[in-house]
């Protein structure tokens, strides 16, 4: 829950950074709209990126007769950054400013992890010592990422139903949010955070990428990835981890007759990894290329519709000069002369796009919900872009994983220090960052031998047991066996033999209901009370309805007609339903966020900790979305008053938080400044 300060200039910004996308170039019509995008800017203390648009607003050839309020705008801007400077502090409300990028990629392993090989594993990742929960093992930057276009096929909503426009959002190179977009020069859909990610897009595949937008919309993100890997690793690089890959002398993997896992040396063939560079470096190609593409395993229509979707891009790049990188140098920039080449692209990149369906890993970040009519706002975690990372696809799976990932967006330095890092000095016009980089850390204490293990989307959870099994069997191409599946599957059997059902209850003497045939019936012999699997359904989708009526007026401001139908909703839910029970918890959450906007802070924390019990009961003492819900009843306490219970929780949320999302995240931050208020006030 978030206040709505701020939320009106946004929006104008936003809106501005339309106009600037769709105005035609170099005109006075994309003058006037960075102009009016410095005002709102200005308006919002963001002074440098009102700076930058003014300095854009003249190139393109502002109206001489005008200049004189740009001008004043601009003294003030100057003004205020010197004010700020001699006062050491950052300016009000000051965004990132556009990234600053650097010529050293790096992938950082930390000390005691290890890449090691087994017949039955493949490559796979071990902790050699032990680790305590919280602790950075890795961090690996993408090698590519496309950002998830908002349209009909890719859109991303919330509970709500309310969409979020990532393509309006984030900067389409490095991911990083921005108020102040910089357009691409040919198309109106493209944007970035500023010109230096405009141009080092422009140069590695926009170029190629932009006269086939909308086909590359067509097929797909898997497919626009695919190109765009392809397009950066370059003729060269192909070749070289091709013939790498078929070296007489490289030791296969057939090699190692033991079951026992092996360590590879950074050498080692096996794990097909060149280097220490190759398998460490987040512009390791030789780390892309030789993840498993699973022919065989692609179903012969897929196969024929993913070289049909390559064939149609082969035939639409065909018209113009080739790439750089894919050129021969007695062709370079010559249309129409690169058949050779060009074969070569296209089964490059329907290789990686095999490769993609089992190793492409969701970027996403938490999205907060904008209502013009909401005092408190809600948040959730969305999908923003698609990405591939060299170290971070070795990590296999499970449904109960001892590690959590966090991603980090635009070209940041990494300060970690106890890492050893890779670095490659790469010709920065011949590959180029994204500023995409995931870091991994312990969710859980590790011991010196213990595989890291990640979730590859299925969780035990959020998922029941064979539901995983056949999603991960039908994408991924295995039939998960991890310890959380053993377990669920022997619970699952005991629940049977028990007739357990949990999360529902008796409707006249409150005992717990055991499934029989197809009904439910009393788990208290005197009592006898049975009602039908059909009528149990029915009045679950009932009570959801009624959940969803009431975001829908919630959305509205039409507060207490929604906190009638939540009280209705919660008195059917508690006759049928325990505490535990997932709607419960839901319906929970939704009442304390209508008493939260009316300023009931005491209502709305007794009932956000009801959802409480639900999300312990759900997702576990450790888990992110307990130390979400933990973060807001830490507001609802600040905002009423209550400086002992908020001081209580703030320990927990702030222990859970930085498990999951790393010691920079907001919330930590304002749970830090909460802490520190209160404090003072005692």
């Amino acid at each position: 829950m978030s206040s709505r300060n701020g939320r009106n200039c946004k929006l104008k910004e936003l809106s501005a950074s339309a106009g600037v996308c769709h105005a035609d170039k170099n005109t006075e019509e994309l003058s006037l709209c960075y102009a009016n995008r410095s005002a709102a800017l200005f308006y919002h203390g963001l002074y440098r990126e009102c700076l930058e648009d003014i300095r854009r607003s003249l190139e393109a050839g502002y109206p001489s007769h005008l200049q004189d309020k740009l001008r004043a705008r601009q003294t003030a801007c100057q003004s205020q950054l010197k004010k700020t400077e001699k006062s050491n502090q950052p300016a009000t409300n000051h965004q990132t400013p556009p990234c600053q990028k650097s010529r050293n990629t790096r992938t950082c392993i930390s000390p005691g992890v290890s890449v090691y090989f087994s017949p039955e594993k493949g490559r796979h990742i071990l902790a050699t010592e032990n680790k305590t929960a919280g602790e950075v093992v890795l961090e690996d930057e993408a090698f590519c990422c496309v950002l998830i276009p908002g349209n009909k096929l890719n859109t991303v909503t919330n509970k709500a139903g309310k969409t979020f426009n990532t393509e309006n959002r984030h900067c389409h190179h490095c991911l990083s949010q921005s108020l102040s977009f910089v357009p691409c020069p040919n198309c109106s859909y493209v944007r970035y955070c500023g010109e230096s990610c405009q141009k080092d897009a422009w140069e590695c595949w926009h170029q190629w990428e932009c006269p086939i937008g909308a086909d590359l919309l067509a097929i797909g993100i898997l497919g626009h990835l695919a190109l765009r890997v392809a397009l950066k690793a370059g003729q060269n690089e192909v070749k070289r981890v091709k013939k790498s890959a078929s070296e007489e002398d490289h030791v296969t993997c057939s090699s190692y007759k033991s079951d026992l896992p092996v360590k590879l040396s950074l050498g080692d063939p096996c794990g097909e990894i060149s280097d220490h560079t190759d398998c460490c470096n987040g512009n390791s190609y030789m780390g892309i290329y030789s993840l498993l593409p699973h022919v065989a395993q692609h179903s012969p229509s897929s196969r024929f519709l993913l070289a049909i979707t390559m064939a149609m891009l082969y035939r639409r790049l065909q018209g113009g000069p080739p790439p750089d990188m894919w050129a021969s140098c007695e062709n370079k920039g010559v249309s129409g002369t690169w058949e050779p080449e060009m074969s070569m692209l296209g089964a490059t990149a329907l290789r990686h796009m095999m490769q993609l369906r089992c190793n492409a890993q969701a970027v996403t970040a938490v999205m907060v919900k904008e209502e013009s009519g909401m005092a408190v706002q809600s948040s959730c975690e969305i999908r923003i872009a698609t990405a591939i990372f060299p170290v971070l696809s070795l990590l296999n799976h499970s449904c109960s994983p001892n590690i959590n990932i966090s991603f980090t967006t635009g070209f940041q330095t990494d300060p970690l220090n106890q890492f050893v890092c890779s670095e490659s000095h790469i010709d920065h016009h011949k590959t180029s960052r994204n500023g995409m980089t995931v870091t991994v850390r312990a969710s859980k204490d590790l011991t010196s031998g213990q595989e890291i293990l990640h979730c590859y989307g299925p969780h035990c959870s959020r998922m029941e047991v064979k539901e995983r099994q056949r999603l991960l069997l039908e994408q991924y191409y295995f039939h998960c066996n991890c310890q959380a599946c053993q377990r669920d599957l022997s619970e699952e059997s005991q629940k049977a033999t028990e007739n357990a059902a949990p999360g529902l209850k008796c409707v006249k003497c409150g005992k717990p209901l055991r499934s029989h045939m197809d009904r439910y019936k009393c788990s208290w012999p005197s009592c006898g009370h049975q009602i039908t699997s059909a009528d149990v359904q029915n009045k679950l989708k009932g009570l959801q309805c009624l959940l969803n009526e009431a975001f829908h007026l919630m959305e509205q401001d039409r507060l207490d007609e929604a906190l009638k139908i939540l009280k209705s909703a919660s008195s059917q839910a508690n006759s049928i339903l325990t505490e535990i029970h997932p709607l419960q918890g839901e319906l929970a959450d939704a009442t304390a966020r209508v008493y939260a906007t009316t300023g009931e802070w005491s209502l709305a924390a007794s009932n956000l900790k009801r959802s409480i019990v639900a999300i312990l009961a759900q997702f576990g003492e450790d888990s992110i979305e307990l130390g979400r819900q933990l973060f807001k009843l830490a507001q609802l306490h600040f905002n009423g008053g209550d400086c002992g219970a908020a001081l209580s929780v703030i320990p927990r949320a702030h222990k859970l938080l930085s498990l999951h999302c790393g010691p920079h995240c907001e919330e930590l931050q304002e749970l830090s400044e909460m802490e520190r208020c209160l404090q003072g006030l005692l």
